[in-house]
């Protein structure tokens, strides 16, 4: 079944990217996404669709723990969220639960919080995609393929393995 959640905590692009190089994952859209109440404010994140018989929404959360700094409340947070965005209750309540499972696994506390969302913001047409279009662009080799590289290493059974070497060797 095709399910959706959003995701947040680093740049847009290369969260896109990650998630884009996923089996099971059929659209993922970069922009800005708010949640309600003292979370109302826009960050950078994604919307992900996603066969959730191929891959589950554990598995998603699990990656983005490990591809961005989820245990990092950093001074750059106003920007970049680290949240799970959640359309329904039941599905925060999954992603409330994988986070606390998952957070075990960390030396530091996982600050990724499970918030239910509330508006989306698309960016730019041209920022679409922005890896797999060109990813010989200098951004996209020196900070976008290294995250790649190690999404392969910890994920390889989740990763479209093809898509993701061809377009780390066009760099």
């Amino acid at each position: 079944m095709i399910t959706k959640v959003g995701l947040g905590g680093s740049c847009y692009w290369c969260t896109e990217a990650i998630f884009n190089s996923l089996n099971g994952v059929s659209k993922v859209i970069q922009g800005w996404v708010n949640s309600f109440g003292e979370q109302d404010w826009f960050s950078e994140g994604i919307i992900i669709e996603f066969d959730d018989d191929i891959i589950a929404l554990y598995d998603l959360i699990e990656i983005h723990l490990h591809t961005h700094s989820s245990t990092s409340n950093h001074s750059r947070r106003d920007k970049y969220r680290s949240a799970v965005y959640c359309f329904d209750q039941h599905q925060q309540q999954s992603a409330i639960e994988s986070l606390k499972l998952l957070g075990q696994g960390f030396s530091n506390p996982v600050i990724t919080q499970a918030l239910m969302f509330n508006e989306f913001k698309a960016s730019k047409e041209h920022y679409q995609n922005y890896f797999y279009i060109e990813p010989n662009r200098p951004f996209c080799k020196n900070v976008i393929t290294p995250k790649l590289e190690k999404l392969l290493s910890q994920f390889r059974e989740k990763v479209d393995e093809e898509k993701v070497i061809k377009a780390i060797s066009d760099c």
